[in-house]
């Protein structure tokens, strides 16, 4: 039976930069992707910020740059415009690509076209064996440590019921279309009934004739379809879709994430969990591809040097410690505001976006982004002094 250090169950940009991280560390590696191929379905709509992009080192031909932000309301609308582009529309297929070549290289082994189907601990409990059915028939390996990078289905924390399934999350449905003429600077978020009662819609830019129009449904608070949401808002052209000349679609996307927070452990004796699996996600606009890669990146290391120490939970805690330090606050400030939103009437919503009308673009964007700190916050209460006393900022100081 072939014998791995370590075996990352998912093909998405976690599982990819996991694979990557860990075979730079000079380990044996090998990755499951159930689909036909690396972004063979895209799951998501790609919305991201140039920062982290440049700091975890994507290429710019892999994205298209952002400075504009326009928010739509039943009856309202408020522009943001910046001098500098700080958001990003990626090119999702394009960029797993990219991260696949990047473990490649490294020296990963990759299997597209690989369910993984069973999960078993050997004798002594000193390593897993798995089972998948692959392209070449089925297979079994034995390896040390397995990273579960399988998204919304966290498929290898929930065999070893070390997890259960999400309450809440989000659906996603989208097309990416053919447009005369956009413009490729802006992005735009819509809420309101007609959009989505439980959740936003939107347009984001590719380029200069191709967008990504989607909607996203909150489950379980919404019982819509997603599907037929989004198609009456291509049927009706609802704003800004009446700006919009020949809208072509070219592809459908669909998936599901995690709105109910992060899981409370992401570590088990030989198993980590990372990105959707783990629930590592802003909840606020429901991107988490930023964090998938960064943490990826971080359990592929931690995994693989603790190898030494025959991975057993207390050699992971670095990973599970490093990112909680740094998102966990922000996305448990983010939870409380999305359920504040949840709750708004279209009334809501009209008066809620002036709040945005007189923030700067650095505000807008600490705030959309879920950078959710003390000092920020009150930085905007002293700028904003009419918005301090409204929930909104009370509920995210009081968790520090």
């Amino acid at each position: 039976m072939p014998e791995y250090d370590i075996a990352v169950v998912g093909g998405g940009p976690a599982g990819l930069s996991s694979a990557y991280s860990s075979a730079l560390e000079g380990r044996n590696v090998i990755l499951f992707e159930k689909d036909d191929a690396i972004a063979h379905n895209i799951r998501t709509s790609g919305v991201s910020w140039i920062k982290e992009m440049e700091e975890l080192k994507i290429p710019r031909e892999l994205y298209n740059p952002i400075r504009n932000f326009t928010f739509i309301s039943p009856s309202n609308e408020v522009s943001i415009k910046g001098q500098n582009f700080t958001s990003c529309v990626l090119d999702v297929r394009k960029l797993y690509q990219y991260l696949a070549t990047l473990a490649a290289e490294a020296g990963a082994k990759i299997m597209v076209k690989s369910r993984v189907t069973g999960l078993f601990s050997n004798p002594q409990g000193r390593s897993y064996g798995l089972k998948a059915v692959t392209p070449g028939g089925n297979l079994d390996i034995n390896t040390k440590l397995v990273i579960d990078a399988s998204g919304f289905s966290s498929i290898i924390g929930r065999k070893l019921g070390f997890i259960s399934s999400w309450k809440k999350y989000g659906i996603g449905a989208e097309y990416e279309c053919y447009c005369d003429s956009v413009d490729s600077e802006t992005w735009y978020l819509m809420v309101g009934k007609q959009y989505s009662d439980a959740g936003y819609a939107w347009v984001f830019p590719l380029s200069k004739n191709r967008v990504r129009i989607g909607v996203g449904v909150g489950k379980p608070e919404s019982h819509f379809d997603p599907i037929q949401k989004l198609n009456e808002i291509i049927e009706k052209k609802l704003r800004p879709l009446d700006r919009l000349k020949n809208i072509q679609p070219l592809e459908f996307h669909f998936g599901f994430i995690p709105n109910d927070g992060s899981r409370k452990t992401t570590i088990a004796d030989r198993l980590i969990m990372v990105g959707d699996s783990a629930g590592q996600s802003n909840p606020l606009v429901l991107e988490g591809i930023r964090y998938a890669i960064e943490f990826g990146r971080l359990a592929g290391m931690v995994g693989a040097r603790s190898l030494s120490r025959g991975s057993v939970k207390s050699s992971l805690e670095e990973y599970e410690r490093i990112w909680k330090n740094k998102v966990q606050s922000k996305i448990n400030s983010a939870m409380k505001i999305q359920s504040r939103w949840m709750k708004f009437s279209d009334e809501d919503w009209d008066q809620e976006i002036e709040i945005l009308r007189q923030m700067s673009v650095d505000e807008y964007l600490d705030f959309i982004r879920a950078e959710f700190t003390v000092s920020k916050m009150l930085r905007l209460a002293l700028n904003h002094p009419q918005f301090a006393a409204r929930q909104l900022f009370k509920s995210v100081l009081q968790i520090g």
